[in-house]
C-alpha cells in the first residue's frame, strides 16, 4: 500500500509539473476558458480568450494522416542521407572512416515554424485511435469512439465542426482537400456527422449539403451506395450547384466555386497516386492547394484543410519509401501556404499536424545496430500498391518464375541476388529465403508452414511478396515498423503566423479546436 501511494503521489506531482510547464512554456496567456480545463482530459487549456486574440483571416490546416515524429523525421533524415551521399561521390577519396562527417537531417519547411507542440491523440475507447475519432477531436473539440465522425458515444448528439462554424457564422469560405477519398474519415470529419465512418454514401450526401466552396483530390467511395442502387453523388452535387470536374485540363480553368475537383489519374481505391508513382504531368497535392487559394480567396477570408492521407496508407503497408515521399509531398503543399503568407503575413495562420501515428515507424533496426543507410530507400522506384497492381497480379496469372521476379525486384527496389559483399543491397541467404517463401505464397498460393500468428506478423493483410520486399529494404536502410495499425504516439503540431504561439506546449488534440474557436470567436 505504501508503494502504491508513493507511485500515486509521484504521478500526481508529475501531472502537476506537466501542467505548469505547459502553461509557463506557452508564451501565451495561461488563462483558461470559462468552463475551466479541457473537458476531454487532464491537460490544461492554454487558449487565449477571444477578446485577447487577433483572428486570422486565412487559416490553413494541414493534417498528415498517420504522421507523427517518426514520419517527418525519417523524411528529413532521408534528405540528409542523400545529401551526404552526393558529397561522398563528389569527393571519392573519402570513405566511411576517412574524414566524412554526417551533416545531419535536412529539415522539412514546417519543421522551422515558430511554434511547436506535442499533441495527445487517445479517443473514447483506445490509446491507439483511428482517423474518424481523432479528426473529430480536432474539428469539434470532443472525444468519441473510434470509427465515429462528429457524434457522441451514443451516436445521438451531433457536434458542429470548426469549418461549419466559420462558414455559417463568419462567412469564411471553406475548402477540403485530400490525397485519398473525399468521403474518407479525415476529410469527412470537417463536414459530416455519422455513427460509422463506413457510411460513405451518407457522408457524401453531407458533403453536398455542406455548401463548402471547394473540395479536391481523391474520388468519392461508393457514389451510388453500397448496393449501387442510389442516385449518383456526383449527379446530386451538380443538381445542388456544384461544378464537378474530373479532368486536369478542366481543373486548370476553374477559378470559382462551389466546385468538386476529382483527380483525373486516380489510383488504388479511387485515391490520388502515391507521390512515388506520380509523374511531373500529374497534379500534386500542392497543385490542389494552389487552386484552392484561387477559388477561396475573398474579403472575408477562408479556412482550408488539406490531408496527406496516403502517408497513413503507406505506413499501414510498412512501405517506408512511399511514406517518406508522401510526407515530402505534404511539405510541398505546405510551401504553397507559406508562399501565400508572405503577402498576407499579419492575416494568416498555418498549422501542420497529424491525427495519429501509423505503423510504429522507427528510425533504427536490430540488424544494423547503430547504423542507418536511409539513402538505400532511393532504390525503390514504385509504391507497394503499384507493384501489386502492375506486377504481382501478372505474376499470379502467368505463374512467373522466381528468377524473373527477382530481376524485377532488382530493377524496382534495388535488391540484388548477387553482387559485391560491400553492396548493402545484396540479399543475404536468409533474406532470399524470406522472399522465396513469400513468392510461393503470393504467386502459387503455397502454404508457408507458419502458424497463423507468425504469418500475420510477417505479412499482415498485405500481399506477402510485396510486403516482404519493403520489409527487407526498410531493414537494410535501418528503419522498421512494429505494426500494420495505428499506435498511441503523440503527434506534433507546427504553427506559423497569427497566434502561432498558442500552439506551443503539450496538450490534448481537442485543444486544437478550442484554440481555433477562441481566436476566431465562433460559438
Amino acid at each position: 500500500m505504501k508503494k502504491f501511494l508513493s507511485i500515486a503521489l509521484a504521478l500526481a506531482l508529475t501531472a502537476a509539473l506537466f501542467a505548469g510547464c505547459s502553461a509557463a512554456g506557452n508564451g501565451a496567456s495561461s488563462t483558461v476558458l470559462a468552463s475551466g480545463t479541457v473537458t476531454a482530459g487532464p491537460l490544461a487549456s492554454q487558449t487565449v480568450p477571444a477578446e485577447e486574440a487577433k483572428a486570422p483571416k486565412y487559416v490553413f490546416l494541414f493534417i498528415g494522416d498517420g504522421m507523427s515524429f517518426p514520419q517527418f523525421q525519417s523524411a528529413a533524415d532521408y534528405l540528409g542521407a542523400l545529401a551526404d551521399d552526393d558529397y561522398m561521390k563528389a569527393v571519392p577519396s573519402l570513405d566511411d572512416n576517412q574524414g566524412a562527417v554526417l551533416d545531419g537531417p535536412v529539415p522539412l519547411n514546417f519543421m522551422g515554424f515558430e511554434a511547436v507542440g506535442s499533441v495527445v491523440t487517445y479517443d473514447s475507447n483506445s490509446f491507439a485511435p483511428d482517423s474518424a475519432s481523432t479528426a473529430t477531436s480536432i474539428s469539434t473539440g470532443h472525444k468519441t469512439y473510434s470509427g465515429s465522425i462528429n457524434v457522441d458515444e451514443t451516436a445521438t448528439v451531433a457536434y458542429e465542426t470548426i469549418t461549419e462554424k466559420v462558414h455559417d457564422q463568419l462567412g469564411m469560405k471553406v475548402g477540403v482537400i485530400s490525397s485519398v477519398n473525399l468521403n474518407h474519415a479525415t476529410p469527412a470529419a470537417f463536414y459530416a456527422h455519422q455513427a460509422s465512418r463506413s457510411s460513405y454514401y451518407e457522408i457524401g450526401l453531407e458533403l453536398i449539403d455542406s455548401g463548402f466552396e471547394y473540395f479536391a483530390g481523391g474520388g468519392l467511395l461508393k457514389p451510388t451506395g453500397s448496393d449501387k442502387d442510389k442516385e449518383d453523388l456526383y449527379a446530386l452535387a451538380e443538381k445542388a450547384g456544384y461544378t464537378v470536374v474530373k479532368t486536369q485540363a478542366e481543373a486548370e480553368k476553374v477559378s470559382a466555386g462551389p466546385v468538386i475537383l476529382i483527380d483525373e489519374h486516380l489510383a488504388d481505391s479511387s485515391a490520388m497516386a502515391y507521390e512515388l508513382d506520380r509523374t511531373e504531368q500529374l497534379w500534386s497535392l500542392a497543385d490542389y492547394v494552389e487552386k484552392g487559394i484561387q477559388v477561396l480567396d475573398n474579403d472575408k477570408g477562408f479556412f482550408l484543410m488539406c490531408e496527406g492521407g496516403k502517408i497513413d496508407w503507406a505506413c499501414h503497408a510498412n512501405d517506408a519509401a512511399s511514406t517518406i515521399h508522401d510526407t515530402l509531398a505534404l511539405a510541398d503543399a505546405v510551401q504553397v501556404a507559406i508562399d501565400f503568407a508572405k503577402t498576407h503575413a499579419d492575416e494568416t495562420l498555418i498549422l501542420v499536424t497529424g491525427d495519429h501515428e501509423t505503423g510504429g515507424l522507427t528510425i533504427g533496426f536490430a540488424g544494423t545496430d547503430y547504423d542507418t543507410y536511409l539513402s538505400l530507400l532511393d532504390s525503390q522506384k514504385i509504391s507497394f500498391a503499384k507493384f501489386d497492381s502492375d506486377y504481382v497480379s501478372g505474376y499470379k496469372e502467368k505463374k512467373t518464375s522466381f528468377e524473373t521476379v527477382l530481376s524485377d525486384i532488382e530493377t524496382l527496389f534495388g535488391l540484388k541476388a548477387d553482387g559485391s559483399a560491400d553492396d548493402k543491397l545484396v540479399l543475404t541467404s536468409y533474406e532470399l529465403g524470406l522472399l522465396k517463401t513469400a513468392y510461393e505464397k503470393s504467386v502459387n498460393e503455397t502454404d508457408t508452414g507458419m502458424a497463423a500468428q507468425e504469418e500475420y506478423v510477417a505479412y499482415g493483410t498485405y500481399e506477402p511478396l510485396t510486403v516482404t520486399i519493403t520489409h527487407i529494404l526498410n531493414n537494410k536502410s535501418g528503419v522498421s515498423f512494429s505494426s500494420y495499425s495505428h499506435t498511441g504516439l503523440p503527434v506534433a503540431m507546427f504553427a506559423d503566423g497569427v497566434n502561432a504561439e498558442q500552439f506551443n506546449g503539450y496538450y490534448d488534440n481537442t485543444d486544437i479546436y478550442t484554440k481555433l474557436a477562441a481566436m476566431l470567436a465562433v460559438k
